[in-house]
């Protein structure tokens, strides 16, 4: 799995006109799965976006995790994480799982992620979504599991 993660001041996804997930201080968190995650990958990934240590302490330092602020995440489904160019300028998406595996393994992320106690907002997976964010820093972290 791979989450290309920044800090932010506030972050929403809308579908459709509609606002259907929102944040406000803490992280956006892009999701991309792949053929060989698994369930154990998934939880992998929501301890690193909840333990990363990228929001400020007392001395602005970046030595603090939305677990340590109360900060939010904001977990937004993206299967072009996995595009390839190597071979040209059109992506491929070969690499980016099926729905019916990325759909329930982005799932267990979020789930996580509430189990360990941070506040969490989500995109609609498989719509076309508008991602607003403000980037605080800008901080952006790629993570992979």
């Amino acid at each position: 799995m791979r989450a290309v993660v920044q800090r932010v001041r506030q972050g929403s996804v809308v579908v459709d006109g509609e606002v259907v997930g929102a944040v406000g201080v803490g992280l956006l968190a892009l999701v991309g799965v792949t053929h060989s995650d698994d369930e154990a990958a998934a939880r992998k990934l929501a301890d690193k976006i909840a333990g990363l240590r990228v929001m400020a302490d007392d001395d602005g330092v970046m030595n603090r995790s939305v677990l340590d602020t109360g900060g939010e995440v904001l977990v937004v489904s993206q299967f072009t994480l996995y595009g390839d160019t190597s071979r040209g300028r059109r992506p491929s998406w070969v690499s980016a799982a099926r729905p019916e595996q990325a759909e329930p393994l982005v799932a267990v992320v979020v789930d996580e992620l509430k189990r360990m106690g941070v506040p969490v907002a989500t995109g609609r997976f498989g719509a076309d979504m508008q991602v607003e964010l403000v980037n605080d820093g800008p901080v952006t972290i790629l993570l992979e599991v």
